[in-house]
């Protein structure tokens, strides 16, 4: 399999039809699922007589559901219309040739069925069934009529069937389908091989070699971002300070402690990026001299004489070529919008994203932020309060809107 996965965040509905093969699924979902993706399986009724649905759902981390209402004493809908939205990409593997028929005159039976006709995401199939039955006439009709109607299909493999014969038929392998699925979301990714630069968390100033000057950044915000591009197709550095957030390995960590490295870090990669976010939280000041040796509590008092760190992102913005795309932050507690206008006039930033303190459950430690997104137009948008991993969406979408713009 490819080093790099482009399934890292992605949301496959997984179909599962009645087929041998279906035990074949077990190892796909854990394959899906150790590469970043978020699974839901749909089983056709008929297909739990073949696969346990409490294993897909412990491998998947989710409910594995199978008709259109739970049995349960308070029957749930499950509404097959939202399911059809919220999924980036349909996946029916295996799929019989019973399903592949149904699929072709629009049948809508099953769970599974409906949500297909309800999607706005690409299908793909991966057919499963005995040699005749996949060369028969009415089989290659259905598939072809399919594929006229944008449905993607896994190509059969062959070898020993269930039948005991030999020939075409067999359910892709796990590994192969995983293989199609990265390069189909490779090639439609937007942000497909393109440079990022983004920076997360705090930066350390040592006063001496137990104690520091930093702030409460978590790095949250900057990780979320960073996951996001990579979703996207994006090759991301991530130069992050002191963080215990657990990263995704389709990301070149950097891990540095103080401003400086970072800074070294930073300028070190700029010239191969196309697009920055600067979101780390870095210390304005640090002590003018860091003792060797603790610092003994002996008074009641202690005087530590600080001095300014070198500036990142104005460097970053002094130095920005014309096809670069730089996003920097702002965090406010008073007359935040024109301080935030300032900060990206004085530092030439093409987008600056505002977080203020005076908002409840945002900025640092939470897992929700509620952000201002300004650009050079001075253009104001304000975001709700949302996940951080929603805010990152949204940040991640509005500077390709205008990355784009720039270099038209």
């Amino acid at each position: 399999m490819n080093k790099k996965s482009y399934l890292f965040n992605k949301k496959i509905l997984l179909g599962i039809t009645a087929s041998i093969s279906a035990y074949k699924s077990i190892f796909l979902v854990r394959l899906l699922v150790k590469l970043g993706a978020e699974v839901q399986v749909i089983l056709t009724p008929s297909a739990k007589d073949f696969v346990s649905p409490l294993v897909l759902s412990v491998l998947s981390k989710n409910k594995v559901l199978s008709t259109f209402f739970s049995n349960s004493s308070n029957p749930e809908w499950n509404n097959h219309v939202d399911l059809a939205l919220w999924a980036d990409l349909i996946l029916i593997a295996p799929a019989s040739a019973n399903t592949i028929s149904k699929l072709n005159i629009g049948s809508c039976d099953n769970l599974l069925l409906s949500i297909v006709l309800s999607r706005r995401c690409p299908i793909i199939i991966a057919p499963a069934m005995d040699h005749d039955m996949f060369l028969n006439n009415i089989t290659s009709r259905n598939i072809n009529q399919l594929k006229n109607n944008s449905f993607k299909f896994i190509d059969v493999e062959s070898g020993d069937l269930a039948s005991g014969l030999k020939g075409y038929g067999r359910v892709a392998e796990p590994e192969n389908i995983i293989n199609y699925l990265n390069s189909f979301f490779k090639k439609t990714s937007p942000l497909k091989d393109v440079n990022c630069l983004v920076t997360a968390g705090p930066t350390y100033e040592k006063i001496d070699p137990v104690r520091f000057i930093g702030n409460y950044s978590s790095g949250k915000m900057g990780v979320a971002i960073a996951n996001e591009l990579v979703a996207l197709g994006a090759n991301v550095d991530l130069v992050i300070g002191p963080s215990s957030l657990k990263i995704n390995k389709n990301i070149n960590v950097i891990n540095v402690e103080s401003t400086q490295q970072m800074y070294n870090e930073c300028v070190d990669r700029y010239n191969n990026s196309k697009i920055v976010f600067f979101s780390a939280a870095v210390s304005d000041y640090k002590p003018k001299v860091t003792k060797k040796n603790k610092i003994k509590k002996k008074s009641d008092s202690i005087n530590i004489t600080l001095n300014k760190t070198v500036d990142i992102l104005q460097k970053l913005g002094s130095i920005k070529r014309s096809d670069q795309f730089l996003v920097g932050f702002a965090l406010e507690t008073q007359n935040e919008v024109n301080n935030a206008i300032k900060k990206m006039e004085r530092k030439n930033l093409d987008m600056i994203v505002l977080n203020s303190l005076n908002d409840e459950k945002s900025c640092f430690g939470y897992d929700t932020n509620k952000v201002t997104i300004i650009n050079k137009d001075k253009h104001i948008e304000n975001l709700p309060l949302m996940s951080k991993k929603n805010v990152a969406k949204y940040i991640v979408k509005s500077c390709r809107e205008l990355f784009k713009k720039e270099l038209i």
